[in-house]
């Protein structure tokens, strides 16, 4: 079993060792190793008739090798097995045994060289005990078995106990740092979807806001530039057009503010979807993860719908193709030629698809009140199976006719696209052959499984 050569405390360890506590370790092991084969060289030499001083460098020699156990244990234990006929090397052979078992080598290779050390220690134990000891055959055997087990298989046992939970935790650390990096990822991926809720939902509320007032403030602007030409000429129109300005103006107003008290609103109480959020842009604790929202709240991305529908009312309590014709008349009010075609019957459509359309036809005529002035303007609305498509196509812009110098911010266009294709839909814009702009739009009838 090798170390790693880590780095511990700054002092890289030596040779093959992870810590430098495991090389002192190893070494202290392997000089009581060494003392103790040198004490049995002496009985060795003399057995062996030669001189003394070999017997103990012999025994030397062969306690020292423990300290190469944790690089080549294998080559430790048959040392062990070697030197067992001389009748030396007890420490070295049980701590041989036991790095072998505890190391990562092949189990067959332990098994094989435990049978060999239970072979060898049973028969140098029969073979010294058989003349020493005056009894029966079967008791020597006896003997022997139990001293080649007892200095065999415990430390084996426990080598295999102590190597397998090694292992066990090296596995349990890796599958928590694995489970860490996870951790990591999904906190990350948990933020990237908060940002993207966060930018989703000012999208959104950027978009209903500019659908709902924009195209009011445009008609008030148009009224008051037709107020300004005819107030010298035509008091009777003047007088009606004042009047439609300030009822424009009125309902603006309205709107305006109700959003604002929505948005000055105290944030609803935990447990609503919204969390109270201190000032700055993170909101409280365990609020990192939403959006802004009214009052300051942390706007989670499952309750950005809620906030929306908060802020600007339900998809059921929005505008519907019902009122389409009141929305052509407050254009035709402001001066606009407008016509309305409709071709086949009605359906029952979703919430959600209604308003769409009425907004896309709310923006179109808004951008005729803009860029086309004096332009006639033409709205077709087509019913088919199972879904519905709009048309709102101007002709070219009338020479004689001043525009109102309305600003346009290039959100128009865009907006409407969002919410078509939110749907699922289909959306075209261009100019026409004859001069004139056509926006179109084809929604399903039934909202798309997860669209906003």
């Amino acid at each position: 079993m090798t170390g790693t050569g880590e780095v511990q405390g700054g002092v890289r360890p030596p040779w093959w060792w992870a810590r430098r506590r495991d090389a002192v370790g190893d070494v202290g092991l392997a000089g009581v190793s060494a003392l103790e084969c040198a004490w049995e060289g002496v009985a060795f030499a003399r057995e062996a008739g030669v001189p003394t001083a070999a017997g103990v460098l012999f025994g030397l020699l062969v306690g020292s090798v423990l300290v190469l156990r944790r690089r080549w244990p294998i080559a430790v234990v048959l040392v062990g097995i070697a030197v067992a006929p001389a009748a030396m090397g007890f420490l070295l052979g049980v701590v041989g045994l036991y790095t072998l078992a505890s190391s990562d080598v092949p189990r067959r290779i332990t098994a094989t060289l435990t049978s060999m050390s239970l072979v060898a220690t049973f028969v140098v134990m029969y073979l010294r005990t058989r003349g020493d000891v005056e009894a029966d055959t079967m008791l020597v055997v006896v003997l022997s078995a139990f001293v080649a087990v007892a200095l065999t298989v415990p430390p084996v046992l426990l080598g295999l106990y102590l190597g397998a939970r090694r292992r066990l935790m090296e596995s349990l650390r890796e599958r928590a740092d694995s489970l860490e990096r996870e951790l990591s990822l999904l906190a990350d991926r948990a933020e990237e979807r908060a940002e993207w809720a966060r930018t989703e939902e000012r999208t959104r509320i950027a978009r209903d806001m500019h659908d709902v007032v924009a195209h009011r403030v445009s008609l008030m602007v148009v009224h008051a530039a037709a107020l300004e030409a005819v107030a010298l000429k035509d008091p009777a129109r003047a007088a009606r057009n004042a009047a439609l300005v300030g009822d424009m103006g009125r309902q603006a107003l309205t709107e305006l503010r109700e959003m604002l008290g929505v948005l000055r609103a105290q944030a609803p109480k935990p447990g609503a979807g919204v969390r109270a959020g201190g000032p700055g842009g993170h909101g409280g604790p365990g609020g990192a993860g939403g959006s802004r929202g009214p009052g300051g709240a942390a706007v989670t991305a499952a309750a950005a719908p809620a906030v929306t529908a908060a802020l600007f009312g339900s998809f059921e309590d929005g505008p519907s193709l019902a009122e389409l014709e009141t929305l052509l008349g407050q254009s035709r009010a402001a001066g606009m030629a407008v016509d309305m075609v409709v071709q086949g019957e009605r359906a029952a459509y979703a919430a959600e698809v209604e308003q769409t359309a009425y907004r896309v036809v709310q923006e179109a005529l808004t951008n005729c009140h803009k860029h086309a002035p004096g332009a006639r303007v033409v709205v077709r609305l087509a019913h088919r199976d199972g879904e519905v498509a709009m048309q709102v196509e101007n002709g070219p812009c009338d020479a004689g006719a001043d525009g109102a110098g309305l600003p346009s911010g290039g959100n128009g266009l865009l907006g409407m696209r969002e919410r078509v294709l939110g749907l699922g839909g289909v959306f075209v814009s261009g100019p026409t052959d004859a001069g004139g702009f056509r926006v179109s739009a084809v929604l399903p009838g039934g909202c798309r499984p997860g669209a906003a």
